[in-house]
């Protein structure tokens, strides 16, 4: 049972380090997938504060002065209105649920790399009637799962016909809470004013910091530093920098509970010299030379904690992957992870067996006999 808890303890600290790194590792990749799906040419420009102090606005033209630098590839944009968005028009007008209704250009699924889960987008024929396309969460929290003829909402005192429901978006979360309208039954219906309030702009991706250091000076010439321009792809890059951060803190306490592990080893290797001094005694005295007996207890120091490690390893993969599967990653650990994992036991077995293995070498034959 000693035996079992000190390789019990080295394979919780391999399994700590490789789970670590393995779920790091899979967070990358499932996060590089979606920056190659998505794309990181993205920007968005968004008005911010005016010289005054008060909030400012792009103007009606923003998007057709964008569309003219040269290498920029799709430009669409979102305007927010003022209007909210209920199941049915019995729904308190203050149970709003955080949904935001804005009016939207109709290419720009193509322009965000958004999917419609259900359903179909807004095209001409129908951007200016009362339809409307859910994100996924506005839809969850209306209760809508279904598109049709028969599936509508109240919106902005009329009812809106659900036409699609989009597929989540990473690089954009706020439009999963959104509830988008086509943009001449904003202005005609829900009395939008016409202002953008974002324009989404795809640049070659060769050309995404030129195109980002004018993208604000050409969206308002008139008002430049009012405008707040950015790369929804930086914010997902520093989520995974900060997960970075954690996982190291997360690999320190497994080197530390290597170590601890460590320490078991080391005690259940002295106590064992000290239990059998009588054979270490009888090997002795039947010719057994000191580098022998030193090279078995340091075997056997290496060998306990070798299985420690193996055992860590699996449990450290089985760790990831169940981790990896709950979360939809791809379950990924590096080879680099397991080797040095494999190769940390065996450091610290070596270490932990030194000392009792000198100590069991230098034992005199007659005391070690004389004591059992």
């Amino acid at each position: 049972m000693r035996v079992f808890l000190s390789a019990l303890g080295i394979a919780i600290g391999i399994a700590a380090m490789i789970g670590v790194v393995g779920i790091s590792t899979s967070s990358g990749e499932d996060l590089n997938r979606k920056l190659d799906a998505l794309g990181t040419n993205l920007l968005t420009v968004e008005p911010g504060q005016s010289f005054g102090g008060g909030d400012a606005r792009l103007p009606d033209e923003a998007e057709d002065m964008v569309r003219r630098i040269g290498p920029v590839e799709a430009v669409s944009a979102i305007g927010l209105t003022d209007a909210k968005v209920y199941r049915n028009d019995h729904v308190p007008k203050e149970e709003t649920g955080g949904i935001g209704v804005y009016a939207a250009r109709t290419g720009l699924p193509a322009t965000l790399g958004t999917e419609v889960a259900e359903g179909r987008w807004l095209n001409a024929a129908n951007a200016s009637y009362p339809a409307v396309v859910l994100g996924p969460r506005a839809a969850e929290q209306l209760g809508v799962h279904d598109t049709g003829a028969d599936v509508q909402v109240w919106l902005g005192g009329r009812w809106f016909t659900v036409v699609g429901l989009l597929a989540p978006n990473e690089l954009l979360p706020e439009t999963d809470s959104a509830a988008l309208v086509g943009w001449p039954a904003a202005e005609e219906l829900l009395g939008f004013d016409g202002h953008p309030t974002t324009v989404f702009t795809r640049a070659e991706s060769d050309a995404v910091t030129d195109v980002q250091s004018v993208l604000g000076a050409t969206a308002n010439p008139e008002d430049p530093s009012s405008v707040e321009v950015s790369r929804p792809s930086d914010a997902l890059a520093a989520k995974e920098a900060t997960d970075e951060t954690l996982a190291g803190l997360l690999l320190g306490l497994g080197a530390v509970a290597l170590l601890v592990g460590g320490v078991g080893v080391a005690n259940t290797m002295v106590i064992s010299v000290l239990e059998r001094r009588s054979e270490i005694g009888l090997r002795r005295s039947m010719g057994a030379t000191k580098g022998q007996i030193r090279t078995q207890f340091l075997c056997e120091s290496l060998l306990l904690s070798a299985l420690g490690g193996a055992g860590g390893v699996l449990l450290g993969i089985a760790v990831t992957g169940g981790y990896a599967s709950y979360q939809g990653w791809p379950a990924v650990v590096p080879a680099w992870a397991m080797l040095g994992g494999l190769g940390a036991t065996l450091v610290i077995g070596g270490l932990a067996g030194f000392y009792p293995a000198v100590r069991a070498a230098k034992l005199p034959p007659t005391e070690a006999l004389a004591a059992a």
